[in-house]
């Protein structure tokens, strides 16, 4: 990677905004990360970095369905960094058993590689955000992974199955995703119940 031109400004800390400056052209790579779902459209894969996008939207639009006083700061701010692993780790489809299994060690790794390339107090709080999603202890990170669950839920639907018929995924390990969901929304729990019921009618699962 070339590195950033230097820079000279008055009352600026050069060191520190060009160690800030290769963090985010180090990440860019993210757009390159494609994930296994369509576009709602259908024309095309969906790329991480658009994904994490969408998400921080869901979060905003979607922020009085989350639980009586949950920081929807925060979950923003976790949903921008939660998948910026995979551009060491790729993107593991959520129905792959086999990658699933070494998921977290791919994914930790390249976390502790990636939030380094921040200055010491800004890694420290990238890497906090994103044990706390992993770890799916507060609300706000339940939250998080309830966007994150349903966010495909959705391309899907819109794609007659998308990702479900491609992969032959049943509607049992859909449901499992659900119950993800209702952890950090019971409305959009609900919703996401009432989606699976109509795309069972549809026929877009395996049997």
């Amino acid at each position: 990677m070339t590195e950033p031109a230097p820079v000279f400004a008055s009352g600026v800390d050069n060191e520190r905004l060009n160690t800030q400056l290769r963090f985010l052209l180090e990440v860019d790579k993210l757009k390159r990360v494609l994930r296994r779902n369509l576009l709602v459209d259908g024309s095309r894969r969906e790329n991480s970095a658009e994904h994490s996008w969408h998400l921080t939207l869901f979060a905003r639009t979607f922020a009085e369905y989350a639980p009586p006083g949950t920081d929807i700061g925060r979950v923003t701010e976790m949903l921008v960094f939660h998948d910026i692993v995979e551009i060491d780790a790729g993107d593991t489809f959520l129905f792959d058993r086999e990658g699933k299994e070494s998921q977290a060690a791919r994914e930790r790794e390249a976390a502790d590689r990636i939030f380094a390339l921040l200055p010491e107090d800004q890694a420290e709080h990238a890497h906090k955000l994103w044990e706390e999603f992993e770890a799916r202890l507060t609300p706000e990170a339940r939250f998080a992974h309830s966007l994150d669950r349903l966010s495909p839920m959705l391309a899907n639907w819109h794609n007659e199955g998308g990702t479900w018929s491609r992969f032959g995924v049943t509607r049992g390990e859909v449901m499992e995703k659900v119950k993800v969901i209702a952890e950090g929304s019971e409305a959009l729990g609900s919703y996401a119940t009432a989606l699976v019921d109509d795309a069972d009618r549809r026929g877009y699962f395996r049997s």
